[in-house]
C-alpha cells in the first residue's frame, strides 16, 4: 500500500455527534528503531513485544460544528485535568494526518486520556497515547464508513499512529509487531506496523517484562533529538545493517525457542542503542550508575542460576527485565531481593506480553 491508499476516495457526510474509546498498550522493541527519515519513516526495521499492563485509555466525544473552522477545535484532559501543554503536540499530529482524516476541522473534540502507569514514572507514553488517539479517530471514520474493511482499519490506524510517534505504530496489534521494510518479512513496510506472522515458539508467547524505574525524571533527550543524532553519525550505516541482520537472526530464534541466542540479540540491541547516543554529536549518557549495577547483577544471576533472564533498554535509564513464564517465581524473587533497591523509591512495574489495543464501550 502507499500513502495515497489512506486518503478517502469519496466525500464524507458528517454525522452530528458521537463517542468512542480505546485502550492501547505500550511496547518494548527487541530490535530497536533508532534514526528516521522525513515523514516518520524509519531508517531501519524493528520488532517489538506488545505489552499489556502499561497502557493509555483515551475517550473522545465529538460534536459537529455549525461550519468547519480554519483551526482544530478540541479540549484535552489528562487524568481529569486540562493539559494545555499537550495541545501543540496534538496540533502537530493533526496537521500531519489532516490529508487522511478529512473531518478533523468539522468537529469539536473533547479528548480524555489516562495512563495505567504513573505519569512521572519515566515510562514513555507516546506509543500508547498516540496509538490510542489514532484508533479513536479511525473509529470515528468507521462510524462514517461502516463497510470499512477490518484489515484496512488496522493498517490505517497504525499508519496514523506512526505520524504521531514512530513506535506507536507497533502498539495496535500484538504480541509481536514488525515495522519497517525487511526483505525476509513479506508485507513489511515503512508505513505501518504488521503482526509478526511467522511461527513463534510457545516460550515467547507469554514472556514477562518487569520494568525497573531507575530514574523517574523527565527524559534527558527527546526522541526527536535522539533520532536526529543518527544522521551523519560515523557508525550509522553499520548500525542499520546490524538491525537488518539481527531481525534476520530472530526469525529462527523465535521459531525454535532458543533463549540463549535471544538474549544475545536483545541485549546487544539495547547496548548498541546507548552506544550510538554516547558517540554522537552532541553525545549523551542516558544510563545511570544504578542502570549499570542492575545489568551486572542480571549477568551474575544468569551465570550462577542458569536462568534465561535478560534485559533491554529504551532511550533512558530504566531497565526492562525480560524472562519466560516458567521462570517467573525465581526471577521475581531475584528482582525483589537484588534489583528493587536500585530503583527510585523502590518502584517497578510488572508487565507481560499482550495482544494489542482494545475498543472500549462508551
Amino acid at each position: 500500500m502507499t500513502e495515497k491508499d489512506f486518503i478517502p476516495s469519496k466525500s464524507i457526510e458528517l454525522i452530528e455527534k458521537g463517542k468512542v474509546a480505546y485502550k492501547s498498550p505500550s511496547n518494548i522493541a527487541l530490535v530497536k528503531y533508532w534514526g528516521k527519515k522525513e515523514g516518520q519513516i524509519p531508517a531501519n526495521p524493528s520488532i517489538s513485544f506488545t505489552l499489556s499492563a502499561c497502557a493509555t485509555t483515551t475517550k473522545i466525544s465529538f460534536k459537529k460544528l455549525d461550519s468547519p473552522t480554519q483551526q482544530y477545535s478540541f479540549d484535552f484532559f489528562f487524568e481529569g485535568n486540562p493539559k494545555p501543554s499537550f495541545r501543540p503536540k496534538i496540533e502537530t499530529f493533526f496537521k500531519r494526518i489532516e490529508a487522511y482524516i478529512p473531518y478533523l476541522k468539522g468537529y469539536h473534540f473533547i479528548m480524555e486520556t489516562s495512563n495505567s502507569f504513573p505519569h512521572s514514572s519515566g515510562i514513555a507514553s507516546s506509543a500508547s497515547g498516540m496509538s490510542a488517539l489514532a484508533l479513536c479517530l479511525m473509529e470515528i471514520e468507521r462510524m462514517h464508513i461502516p463497510e470499512m474493511d477490518p484489515d484496512f482499519f488496522v493498517k490505517k490506524a497504525s499508519f496514523l499512529a506512526r505520524l504521531g510517534s514512530g513506535s506507536a505504530c507497533r502498539s495496535i496489534e500484538g504480541p509481536l509487531v514488525v515495522w519497517g521494510g525487511q526483505e525476509e518479512i513479506p508485507d513489511s513496510t515503512d508505513l505501518y506496523g504488521i503482526r509478526y506472522n511467522f511461527e513463534v515458539h510457545p516460550v515467547f508467547k507469554n514472556f514477562h517484562d518487569t520494568i525497573l524505574l531507575v530514574d523517574k525524571g523527565q527524559k534527558q533527550v527527546s526522541s526527536t533529538v535522539g533520532h536526529d543524532l543518527v544522521k551523519g553519525h560515523p557508525f550509522s550505516e553499520q548500525r542499520f545493517k546490524q538491525a537488518h541482520r539481527n531481525l534476520s537472526l530472530l526469525k529462527p530464534i523465535l521459531r525454535t525457542g532458543n533463549l540463549k541466542e535471544f538474549i544475545k540479540v536483545v541485549e546487544s540491541e539495547a547496548l548498541t542503542l546507548h552506544a550510538i547516543m554516547m558517540t554522537g554529536d552532541p553525545y549523551f549518557v542516558l544510563m545511570k550508575p544504578n542502570t549499570l549495577e542492575i545489568i551486572h547483577r542480571i549477568w551474575a544471576f544468569r551465570e550462577a542460576s542458569g536462568s534465561h533472564v535478560c534485559f533491554t533498554l529504551d532511550a533512558g535509564a530504566n531497565v526492562h527485565v525480560l524472562y519466560p513464564e516458567n521462570e517467573k517465581e525465581q526471577v521475581h524473587q531475584f528482582i525483589v531481593n537484588e534489583l528493587v533497591a536500585y530503583c527510585e523509591n523502590q518502584q517497578y512495574i510488572c508487565d507481560r506480553i499482550g495482544l494489542g489495543a482494545i475498543r472500549l464501550k462508551v
